[in-house]
């Protein structure tokens, strides 16, 4: 008998299957084995009167693989779980416990944050039992999303035709939304500058009026700015020259939210995109060596590295860079941080990119090498930077002119192909030098609006504003989408995309505020996230979170069932075809269209230019049950059938024309019977005359 281990990921196995003895067995559960159920009241699988108890049933798709991993069981010696390192790895490892009917006491659970060799047979040597705070905090997550995506969905179905609603997803629409409201009240006001420029050793520079007397000093209108430059001449005076040392921003290794940024303002790629790349990499890939996980758990809001990773890769940073390029350890701290695993970075700085490539897809290869970069950058000394400013002054106006150049690289080094950055140089120059200048101008400008969020941008609002969690992030921006809440388009002179709400989203969000401002808010959701973190530390009991939402959730619905207006259909002002009633704009899962107002009963719907032929009255009544007959075009050809299908199924018969047989004086080989020449879909045959008690066919030659 050998120790059954079970992963989610038939990936995964692959790779932990190296690592292990032949006493053990690595199979994968595909994912999810169950969910809860869709039946009992409202269809929630929750029994909210009984202490918001679940019902959880195996999904369809899982009966077989559920039914191979009990009669696996049964052979087993021992058990070992060793899913995701996360919460919801954690309830995928109770489910399975829970279903195959196994001891949780006896039960091993295993984790480990990379799948290395070292890594997992560490994990194996130590393992625990199911964390059940864990399992209960995404267990209460899933029952909060459950009801309130169900109820707020049925109501806004009912009431606007909109598709869903969610806790999350509807914040993340909100922001969408307010950012758009933002940029439509925005009034631009107008800016000018004044730029010298100058010419020097070959080196041309600008220098823009900052300061009237040693005072800080701007323009807001052409006439003041040209009362300026009437006072000006060609001469300046080189009045002060100050240099300052300067160092960029520390980088910190990637965790989920700004691995999703990076990759799609860097790569292009959108969140899922990210995600599903970085799984195949930390799931294990085959290398020469065999398969191998190449990166830690990818969904992660910790900075922190291990002591192992950092001594290995600062001894990597000397020997390749230099001594100079070793820089600090550092690990940003954050209020919403839950800090259970590592941040994203390679699991064996020997796996260059360049000397891995030829085994990785163009994808992954991008994806692992921007990874690599940022961990080998964390622990890299930061850049050194000098910066100028330079007064050049006449009549009490000071320009200003300002120059940076890098004089060390640091982690530039490595990130420079990610983030370039250019040296401005000034020429020499010397307090009370003096310098004409080339021209002297006013330039107007405007204030500009906020920008739509691209994917990156609204990740990084949510990560900052505690709204979802690492694993969420790629699903919530792809729910707005295929909501049709949203799109994500992008401008003539980016590749970047940005979202922008459409009229459903708009609306959708109107009547969520109007009705549910209290609990669909970016503090009531960060406030959530909070308490199921409480719940997983096991500071908070599962039952108070459940009941005190549902307290504030369920007045607000019945209020709203009863006050929410419904959408009603926008009359068009025409005349249906089929029955002589008025044709109005409704909103169906692909957008707006024109129907008959008269549905039910008549079915008819105006297509646009280039959509599929409209069914057209003929003038006739169906001899079944008296409705308008219609032309209508079928994957045969066109056809008369009645307008009230499916509901009446009335077809007008064509009569078929029948091709008579030709006899062709031959007899059958098989039955003795006469061969004829029949036509068939793919030209002309000869057959027996039997047919179809004889199927004797007799092959035409091809012609040419």
């Amino acid at each position: 008998m050998k120790n059954l281990v079970i992963v989610e990921s038939p990936s995964k196995s692959k790779t932990i299957m190296k690592y292990l003895g032949s006493e053990y067995d690595v199979v994968s559960s595909k994912g999810h084995i169950r969910d809860l159920a869709t039946t009992g009241k409202g269809k929630l699988g929750v029994d909210i009167e009984n202490d918001f108890k679940p019902t959880y049933e195996v999904s369809e798709d899982k009966a077989d693989v559920v039914k191979s991993l009990k009669s696996k069981v049964k052979h087993a010696s021992k058990i070992y779980l060793a899913t995701d390192p996360d919460r919801e790895g954690e309830a995928i490892s109770w489910h399975l416990a829970d279903e195959l009917g196994l001891d949780l006491a006896t039960t091993q659970r295993v984790v480990f944050n990379e799948i290395t060799k070292t890594a997992v047979v560490e994990a194996f040597n130590h393992p625990r039992q199911v964390d059940m705070a864990l399992v209960k905090s995404q267990e209460a997550r899933r029952i909060v999303d459950r009801i309130l995506g169900f109820k707020l969905s049925k109501l806004l179905q009912s009431k606007i035709k909109s598709r869903s609603a969610g806790r999350v997803q509807s914040v993340a629409l909100k922001l969408i939304v307010e950012r758009e409201n933002e940029i439509n009240a925005f009034v631009p006001e107008e800016k000018w500058t004044i730029l010298a420029k100058f010419l020097k050793d070959e080196i041309e520079f600008d220098a823009e009026l900052s300061k009237l007397n040693g005072k800080s000093f701007k323009v807001t209108t052409k006439e003041e700015t040209d009362e300026v430059l009437s006072k000006l001449g060609k001469t300046f005076t080189v009045t002060s020259i100050e240099e300052k040392d300067g160092k960029a921003e520390h980088r910190y290794p990637y965790i989920t939210s700004t691995l999703q940024q990076d990759a799609a303002n860097k790569l292009f790629f959108s969140s899922k995109r990210t995600m599903s790349i970085a799984q195949k990499l930390y799931e294990g890939v085959a290398l020469k060596e065999g398969q191998e996980g190449l990166i830690t758990y990818m969904r992660t809001d910790s900075t922190r590295l291990s002591e192992s990773f950092v001594q290995v890769a600062r001894d990597h940073i000397e020997a390749e860079y230099g001594k100079a390029y070793v820089g600090h350890y550092r690990v940003k701290t954050s209020d919403n941080a839950q800090d259970a695993h590592e941040a994203i970075r390679p699991t064996n700085i020997a796996y260059t990119p360049e000397s891995i490539k030829d085994y990785l897809s163009a994808e992954e290869y991008k994806l692992y090498a921007l990874i690599y970069a940022r961990a080998l950058a964390s622990l890299m000394a930061a850049p050194k930077i000098k910066n100028v400013t330079v007064l050049l002054s006449q009549h009490g106006y000071d320009f200003a002119a300002k120059g940076s150049t890098i004089t060390f690289d640091g982690f530039y080094k490595v990130l420079g192909k990610y983030e370039s950055r250019q040296d401005k140089r000034l020429p020499l120059l010397t307090v009370m030098e003096s310098l004409d200048s080339l021209t002297t101008e006013g330039k107007q400008s405007f204030t500009q609006p906020p920008s739509r969020y691209t994917e990156a941008k609204l990740i990084e609002a949510m990560e900052s504003n505690g709204i979802g969690r690492p694993s969420t992030y790629a699903t919530i921006v792809e729910t707005i989408i295929d909501r049709g809440y949203v799109t994500l388009d992008k401008t003539e002179t980016s590749k970047v995309r940005y979202f922008k709400p459409t009229e459903q989203g708009l609306l959708t969000n109107t009547k969520l505020a109007e009705h549910f401002s209290s609990l669909i808010n970016v503090e009531y959701t960060s406030t959530m996230e909070t308490q199921l973190d409480q719940v997983a530390e096991n500071h908070m009991d599962q039952l108070t979170l459940l009941k005190s939402f549902y307290a504030m959730f369920e007045p607000l619905l019945t209020q709203a069932n009863a006050t929410m207006e419904k959408l009603q259909p926008t009359k068009t002002g025409e005349i249906c075809p089929v029955c002589g009633n008025e044709l109005v704009e409704r909103i169906g899962r692909f957008g707006k269209f024109v129907s008959c107002s008269n549905y039910p009963t008549c079915k008819y719907v105006k297509r646009e230019e280039g959509d599929k032929a409209q069914p057209e009255p003929t003038g006739e009544s169906c001899p079944t049950c008296g409705k308008p007959l219609v032309k209508r075009v079928g994957r045969f050809g066109p056809f008369v059938a009645c307008s009230d299908y499916p509901t009446c199924k009335y077809v007008v018969k064509k009569e078929k024309a029948k091709t008579e047989a030709k006899k062709t004086g031959e007899m059958c080989p098989e039955c003795g019977h006469e061969l004829v020449e029949r036509q068939g879909r793919y030209g002309p045959f000869i057959s027996c005359s039997n047919y179809p008690k004889c199927r004797y066919i007799k092959r035409l030659p091809k012609t040419s």
